[in-house]
């Protein structure tokens, strides 16, 4: 399987997997999953899938890092 490299946030999909948010992140698949299960991550679940809007996703990076968000 191909690792996903992202240069900005303008190339992200719209909707992300836990996958993308690993590489997003530079962690691991199993600590994405782990970020996806923690409270206050926001996440969809679409049947059993788990997908990450890519807004609420850019927002809450802001949060952890202090912003204003």
């Amino acid at each position: 399987m191909e690792k996903k490299v992202y240069k900005s946030y303008e190339e992200l999909p719209l909707m992300l997997t836990v996958p993308d948010v690993a590489a997003v992140l530079g962690v691991s698949r199993a600590g994405a999953y782990e970020l996806a299960h923690s409270e206050g991550f926001p996440v969809l679940k679409v049947g059993s899938r788990i997908v990450i809007p890519k807004d609420k996703f850019l927002l809450w990076i802001e949060k952890q890092c202090g912003g204003e968000a």
